[in-house]
């Protein structure tokens, strides 16, 4: 039985008409954005305001075990084994915003438990055996430990079953599950003056709901405000007794069914994800137009179910982007100038310019591996490198800069993310200070081939075209300027630079240790290998290509429109106080 049948099953058991029957619209929550997430912030909600299961006249009113509490605690006061606070008695400062169900009554966490500070310790107390020392990063995420080998009063020690809170930058309720340790200064222990008018898991609960409201007021992230005298004073939703048990199955049951949901979302997620790139992939290895014609045909008739997500979007675009650099997204014309003779060209006016002494021969490595091992190419197809097609590279300057953008008038220095991400971002700058003169001869010009050679392992060597370019923007020496030749179609050059082909070649040929950090060459980029196809082949390919992009473009606002509009809905079905 799916995780929604088996919900709505358990929804149905509970149902009164007048409870709040939580999962009527529990698919469109668990699929909405952060869904599962929404989903567990409404079952504490719903326990902590006594909607979650049905109440029962029969049962033991709240004011019963409230009144034991306060009666322990009173003698407590009374033997001197505690101090009486200076409390209010009313709970003014944290009423709650809901009507209590039958027999529910509201009381201070003071008048329930004892919140009791941990230790702070000096470096030397802190050992690598004896007593476990439970920090803040113990209850989240570090399995590093420390030990000491203090003797302190027993309220120091936290037991198997205690509920502790941590208050520093992480915090929220914990039910101990370990051996006995020590507990840190930034944790409480919350122990209850009568253990059988407790319910542990109950309390926990209820600081769930209560932790996600603090950090919902945006004033909990560091819990600079939350006191241990604020924390006393929280007015708890206390219920009866039996009702407490009962929510607490209620709520570990439909915790259960959320883990279930978030595991059966991850594993969606991923085979969705692989099957897009294997139905992709079939385009992108067909060896014939004809043969990619059929595939796209068979694969076309189920893209509402491929898709139905953003990424999906993302992978269809880089196959567009590998069909049109293989030649198999536009039909060839027998009758254009085939790829040998536009290449004789373009090599006929670098030899010229190289005469006349305009440009410097560079320094080209071999195309990267044998050319039979590339992809197959159209007849009139040729692999090239990119130095080819270049007649000259450089990088701009890099120097001290004012951290910010330049500002009107000033002038600015590219920054690599200016043209990672496949279109020019003039914004991605910083400005040049104005005791340092600027370079001129850096400035960007309009229609400039730009890549970065300094980036990630996924971004290094990613390239643009700069469309209109913004006066007084200068090259980084990060960035490297090609100046291709003008018989070329410089945004064909940049499909070519994006493609699978390129990334291999610059994955094999970067430089640098870390993956958060590599270096390309201008040899390397200038060995790039390109397929180059006729001249006007390659103009039919770009404006297919922006024709595509387009689509893909308008296909990803429709995705997100209809996920902001199943969000809203999401929302406004958990604000909706229950019936």
């Amino acid at each position: 039985m799916s995780a929604l049948l088996k919900t709505r099953e358990l929804s149905a058991m509970h149902r009164d008409g007048k409870q709040a029957p939580l999962v009527e619209h529990f698919e469109l929550l668990a699929t909405s954005t952060n869904g599962v997430a929404r989903l567990r912030e409404l079952i504490l909600t719903l326990a902590v305001q006594g909607k979650l299961v049905r109440q029962d006249p029969g049962d033991e009113p709240a004011d019963v075990p409230l009144a034991l509490l306060r009666e322990a605690k009173q003698q407590l006061i009374a033997k001197e084994k505690i101090k009486r606070e200076k409390l209010p008695t009313k709970h003014a400062e944290n009423p709650v915003t809901f009507e209590l169900p039958a027999g529910w009554r509201c009381a201070r966490l003071a008048d329930i438990v004892r919140v009791l500070n941990g230790r702070a310790y000096r470096k030397s107390e802190l050992l690598d055996v004896g007593t476990p020392v439970l920090r803040v990063g113990n209850l989240f995420t570090s399995n590093h430990w420390y030990y000491s080998n203090l003797n302190l009063a027993p309220e120091k020690y936290c037991r198997r079953g205690d509920l502790l809170f941590a208050w520093s930058a992480s915090f929220g309720p914990f039910i101990w599950e370990g051996p006995d340790a020590i507990y840190h200064y930034h944790i409480w222990k919350l122990e209850p003056f009568r253990l059988d008018a407790f319910n542990t898991r109950y309390f926990h609960t209820f600081l769930l709901e209560k932790t996600a409201e603090i950090k919902a007021a945006g004033h909990g992230v560091s819990m600079v405000h939350m006191t241990k005298e604020k924390m006393e004073k929280i007015v708890v939703s206390y219920p009866p007794l039996a009702e407490q048990s009962r929510i607490v199955t209620r709520v570990e049951e439909l915790m259960r069914l959320c883990d279930a949901l978030e595991a059966k979302g991850r594993l969606e997620a991923a085979q969705h994800s692989q099957l897009v790139s294997t139905l992709l992939g079939t385009l992108t290895d067909s060896e014939s137009p004809e043969a990619l014609s059929d595939r796209w045909q068979r694969i076309g008739d189920h893209f509402d179910m491929l898709l139905d997500r953003p990424e999906a979007v993302g992978a269809l675009e880089q196959t567009i982007l590998q069909l049109a650099v293989r030649g198999l997204l536009v039909q060839q014309d027998p009758a254009d100038e085939p790829a040998s003779e536009l290449l004789e060209r373009v090599r006929s006016e670098k030899a010229l310019l190289i005469a006349e002494g305009r440009i410097r021969r560079e320094k080209l490595l071999p195309l990267q591996g044998n050319p039979d091992e590339l992809p197959s190419l159209p007849t009139a197809w040729r692999w090239v490198r990119m130095g080819d097609l270049v007649n000259g590279s450089e990088a701009g300057w890099s120097p001290t800069c004012i951290p910010s953008p330049r500002r009107e008038g000033h002038w600015g220095v590219l920054k690599v993310s200016a043209v990672s991400w496949g279109a020019f971002d003039a914004d991605a700058n910083k400005e040049l200070p104005s005791g340092l003169a600027p370079r001129p001869e850096y400035e960007v010009r309009d229609g400039d081939f730009l890549l970065s050679r300094a980036n990630t392992e996924e971004l290094v060597a990613r390239s643009v075209v700069v469309g209109k370019a913004p006066p007084q923007l200068m090259l980084s020496d990060k960035i490297i300027r090609l100046d291709v030749s003008a018989l070329m179609n410089r945004e064909f050059l940049n499909l070519s630079n994006n493609a699978a082909h390129a990334r291999a070649h610059y994955a094999a040929n970067a430089s640098g240790t870390s993956s958060s950090m590599k270096n390309v060459s201008r040899e390397v980029v200038l060995s790039a290998p390109v397929p180059l196809p006729p001249l006007a082949e390659q103009s039919r390919i770009v404006a297919r290509v922006e024709e595509l992009r387009r689509l893909c473009a308008d296909l990803r606002q429709r995705l997100a429109a209809a996920q902001a509009m199943q969000a809203q809905l999401a929302e406004a079905l958990v604000a909706q106080p229950a019936p």
